[in-house]
């Protein structure tokens, strides 16, 4: 079993809707030979859609803001407006406080549980101690931004996520997660080198107001077995070969 990190992989039967219902941006995407699904449009009703915005803050252009309370993350951009993309946040996510720097960007990216996972809750990771491979079955999507602090990878991660009910609230596992077809839009745009800088709540209520610096819920776990995570690559989860 394991937490909604990895149960962003999983697939609801029936939850395709015809290609006329999907909002601009978000219908389904061909990507290197994986067939990602629509959004539902009921998952990116208000502000919970990518948009581009007049920019408020106080990073520079190039630089990726990240408010894990009112669950936005801003590409800034060099005429004072930015990228807006919902984001949901993870119990790593809130803890991620310290600027970093994109140094890596991975296309269908794998993942692994780090030791601290497997130390902490043997329970819950031991069963993917392997590593998932890249595709639909990864619980980083389609892309992945790896965060670090100079040479040092901080295993903080900007990433997809099919958990679709995550993004705009907070969840109990992963770091800060999107939409594939907004994380897919995010990677084209950003540079390597590009600053990543959380903002404090303070600033979210002085930036956003009090009502969306409290946006969003706090959602229970969500477990899935490792067969309905393997099965998705063609693993054997007892030898994960």
């Amino acid at each position: 079993m394991l937490l909604g990190g990895v149960a962003a992989c999983a697939r609801t039967p029936g939850a395709e809707v015809a290609r006329e219902d999907f909002l601009p941006g978000y219908g389904p995407v061909e990507d290197n030979g994986y067939s990602l699904p629509g959004i539902p449009s009921q998952y990116l009703q208000g502000v919970n859609q990518r948009s581009l915005v007049p920019y408020s803050g106080y990073q520079g252009a190039g630089d990726i803001e990240v408010d894990p309370y009112a669950k936005f993350l801003y590409l800034v951009q060099y005429d004072g407006t930015a990228m807006r993309y919902p984001i949901g946040v993870g119990r790593a996510g809130k803890s991620l406080s310290r600027p970093t720097v994109v140094r890596r960007k991975v296309e269908w990216p794998g993942w692994t549980p780090t030791r601290n996972m497997l130390r902490n809750e043997p329970e819950v990771y031991g069963a993917f101690s392997g590593g998932v491979p890249g595709g639909l079955a990864s619980p980083l999507g389609a892309r992945a931004l790896y965060l670090y602090s100079g040479s040092r990878d901080t295993h903080y991660r900007i990433h997809g996520t099919n958990d679709l009910e995550s993004v705009g609230n907070s969840g109990s596992a992963g770091c800060i997660r999107l939409f594939n077809q907004d994380v897919i839009d995010l990677f084209d745009r950003t540079e390597l080198g590009a600053r990543v800088v959380i903002r404090s709540y303070d600033d979210s209520l002085r930036l956003e107001g009090v009502e969306m610096a409290n946006r969003g819920v706090e959602l229970p776990p969500k477990i899935v077995s490792p067969e309905t995570i393997y099965g998705a690559t063609g693993i054997d989860p007892e030898t994960n070969a």
